[in-house]
């Protein structure tokens, strides 16, 4: 227990200390807009008319699903700095519970607490408290559905991934997995799950409902500008090249299928290995990187990934480059408000760190057949 105590206190002290020698501190910007929209919508307006002006992109809005909205809003209610507290500490603990998932999973569960505090500084994780982002809360859903339902051959299976994708959109790509890798049950009950929810909050919040996904959901704009540079997909690294113009959406669509391919083809290898952790990691580099819009909060899949690497033992040095890389990138990403040319070798790497990475482990993340042994007894 008095490990645990130690631990939980060094662990906070670096991160505070961290995140104040980086600069990362962003104040809890999303989780502000999140509980603006909601008190705007409790005074009677319509959900997704709310507006707040932003010097970087104009203006930004409530973009999640309804179902989100409905977790969201008895937050509304709370001291911002309540909801600051339980966001932080609800993000922290999700990073813990999953990494000891994930250790367990790849036999190095000895490690775990050790690794708790590097997780916590990478730049997925540090911006995601920095901005007050629900993204663990989706994490947590889908890895317990992977290495606890999955790993258990449970018939309920899919219903992590099913609720999260209800909540965001974006963990629908590991219902195509399921359905890569001929998990037809799984396939089905993520679906339902996804779908009963969106039903749910049809009933319950209709015209909200009807506003996003007749309209909202397509518009954009009300996401983000492409080529900022927080933006780490690969969409993002194509218009940078080519700001201020548009980028090829042929060339996109053909760059990002062909990510997809590979990707889902390595993550249904694991699978066929029994490496769940392997799986699961490159099916989220693969929806980081096709997405129009991917923030660095978004690439939670460094972690899976890294711990594979780690895992094998031949790759530690190549997963401490990475760990390296992907902590300081915080640093590298230029947050201003300009469109800047990406005119020389240096500003595009810079610039597309984690697409360059999340690309580069698509390929370098082991399965546990491609190495001999797992952890270290």
């Amino acid at each position: 227990m008095r490990r645990w105590v130690i631990l939980a206190l060094i662990t906070a002290a670096a991160t505070a200390v961290f995140f104040r020698l980086a600069g990362a501190g962003h104040n809890f910007f999303d989780m502000k807009i999140y509980i603006s929209a909601m008190r705007w919508w409790a005074a009677g307006n319509d959900l997704y008319d709310y507006a707040q002006p932003d010097f970087l992109q104009g203006k930004l809005y409530f973009t999640y699903p309804p179902f989100a909205a409905l977790l969201l809003f008895p937050f509304s209610f709370l001291k911002l700095g309540v909801t600051a507290a339980l966001f932080t500490l609800g993000t922290i603990v999700a990073a813990g519970v999953t990494t000891f998932w994930i250790f367990r999973a790849l036999g190095m569960e000895r490690w775990w607490l050790y690794a708790v505090p590097l997780v916590l500084v990478l730049e997925s994780m540090r911006e995601g408290i920095s901005f007050g982002q629900i993204n663990m809360l989706l994490i947590i859903l889908i890895v317990y559905d992977f290495l606890i339902l999955g790993a258990k051959g449970s018939k309920w299976t899919g219903v992590g991934i099913g609720l999260a994708t209800a909540l965001k959109l974006f963990p629908g790509i590991f219902i195509v997995y399921f359905l890569v890798t001929r998990q037809w049950r799984a396939a089905i009950v993520s679906s339902a799950t996804a779908a009963a929810a969106t039903l749910l909050a049809a009933a319950i919040a209709p015209r909200a409902s009807w506003d996003f996904w007749t309209g909202a959901l397509w518009d954009t704009a009300r996401v983000g500008r492409t080529d900022y540079t927080g933006n780490q997909s690969l969409l993002g690294m194509l218009h940078r090249l080519v700001v201020p113009d548009q980028p090829n959406r042929v060339v996109w669509i053909v760059l990002a299928l062909a990510a997809a391919g590979f990707g889902l083809w390595r993550a249904a290898k694991a699978n066929s290995a029994g490496d769940r952790v392997a799986a699961m990691a490159l099916t989220g580099l693969v929806g980081g990187l096709i997405s129009p819009i991917t923030w660095p909060h978004h690439l939670y899949w460094f972690v899976p990934a890294l711990a594979c690497l780690l895992a094998a033992r031949q790759y530690v040095p190549l997963a401490v480059g990475y760990l390296v890389s992907v902590g300081g990138a915080v640093s590298l990403v230029d947050w201003g408000p300009k469109q800047i040319p990406t005119d020389t070798p240096t500003t595009f790497i810079l610039r597309n760190v984690l697409v360059l990475l999340s690309i580069a482990l698509l390929f370098l993340t082991p399965i546990k057949r491609d190495y001999p042994t797992v952890g270290a007894k």
